[in-house]
């Protein structure tokens, strides 16, 4: 496999650390990002040149162009952008508070968009290159109790869909990641939770309040995850969705089945909607 530079956001834990680990033991160079400084020194100890890190919270665009612009001119050429850091929202939409409604969009969403728009400019004057967006199986289904954090998933999912298109023409491919649970951590270091309310005790939106029992194994293993997104970017074209983990599939799957059959039914009822031929 030829060796790739890769800029991913988030490298001190969870998917971002995995995915650091096994592509520099591969040889590949990584830039991450990390919010504490010292928090892989472990890393540049053991790879040094091979490594660039540099301390970024994704919330402050100015920042976010200033470490992108650096990693570039440091590194020469990245072929491969990654948005990685992010974390959980759950409760009901009124139990989450205003602080934590905007902190999820500003780094989910916003950050997201934010690393992107500093990295095409580049991405297109060397001719080419991929954007992977971690998301989840929340990016296509819903529940209750994860309104925010679906929110913030399902915005970032309509950005790389529409953007795949914009940068097709430039040789730039875009893939979703859609994990299921994995074993990283998330649930205890990347998870928040809303304040309870009464009013919800019993119903469906309460049953997020367990998520961060230890006890709780996910399914997923964060090691071949990682494997398989970065196995992705041998694939031409860029898959559009990496869909990881079998209760992901199945979820996503009926998800998509009962949109669909929700849908159909309404075709007479929406060209009635149109101005007669």
């Amino acid at each position: 496999m030829p060796q790739r530079t890769w800029f991913i956001t988030g490298i001190s834990s969870g998917f971002g650390r995995t995915m650091a680990e096994q592509l520099l033991k591969a040889g590949d160079r990584v830039a991450g990002t990390v919010r504490k400084q010292g928090s892989v020194a472990d890393l540049v100890a053991s790879y040094g040149d091979q490594i660039w890190v540099a301390s970024l919270d994704v919330t402050d665009t100015a920042a976010v162009r200033s470490v992108v612009d650096a990693a570039f001119t440091a590194l020469g050429r990245i072929d491969v952008v990654m948005n990685n850091a992010g974390f959980g929202l759950f409760g009901a939409a009124e139990e989450v508070s205003d602080e934590q409604i905007e902190q999820i969009i500003a780094t989910n969403l916003t950050g997201s968009i934010q690393v992107v728009r500093a990295a095409l400019p580049h991405l297109r004057a060397q001719g080419g290159g991929r954007i992977v967006q971690l998301s989840t199986v929340g990016g296509q289904t819903a529940g209750a109790g994860a309104s925010l954090y679906i929110a913030s998933k399902w915005g970032v999912e309509g950005f790389a869909e529409s953007l795949a298109d914009e940068v097709a023409p430039f040789n730039i491919g875009v893939t979703i990641v859609e994990p299921g649970g994995a074993r990283t951590g998330f649930r205890l270091r990347g998870l928040q939770l809303g304040t309870p309310l009464a009013a919800y005790d019993g119903t469906p939106a309460a049953g997020v309040r367990g998520l961060q029992n230890p006890a709780y194994q996910e399914p997923g293993d964060p090691e071949r995850m990682a494997a398989l997104m970065i196995a992705s970017v041998n694939q031409e074209p860029a898959p559009r969705r990496l869909v990881l983990g079998h209760s992901a599939y199945l979820a996503i799957r009926a998800a998509l089945t009962d949109r669909l059959a929700d849908v159909e039914p309404q075709e007479a009822q929406a060209a009635s909607a149109d101005f007669p031929a």
